[in-house]
């Protein structure tokens, strides 16, 4: 389901993962690769990314060609390293919200999103 960048907190994909989402980790998988390595990751496998760094806005809408992975950009980091995992458990329990095809802005109290 989801494919966490390398800047995504630990306790926050320990927490996904114990509400029993999955989730791969670039921190376990692959450190140091290129961004675009963690698209086309995402891409094969039919994952969501999510991460801290604003630079996949650019790398989806002017890099990918027709097919574009979804993509949750989590613009602050919250208090705590648990902060982004809360966030979108959160929004993931309530089930108003899709993902999928879409770029997602995750603020503290808003959320913004451009489907594809």
């Amino acid at each position: 389901m989801f494919l966490a960048n390398e800047n995504f907190p630990k306790p926050s994909i320990l927490l996904l993962r114990e509400a029993g989402f999955h989730i791969l980790s670039i921190q376990e998988l692959k450190p140091g690769i290129a961004d675009i390595e963690v698209v086309e990751i995402a891409l094969r496998e039919n994952l969501i990314i999510l991460t801290f760094d604003r630079d996949y806005g650019e790398i989806v809408f002017r890099y990918s060609s027709v097919n574009k992975p979804g993509v949750i950009y989590f613009r602050e980091k919250g208090a705590d390293p648990l902060f982004a995992g809360r966030k979108l458990l959160k929004l993931l329990l309530e089930e108003t919200i899709k993902f999928e095809a879409a770029f997602s802005v995750i603020e503290q109290n808003n959320i913004r999103q451009r489907v594809y």
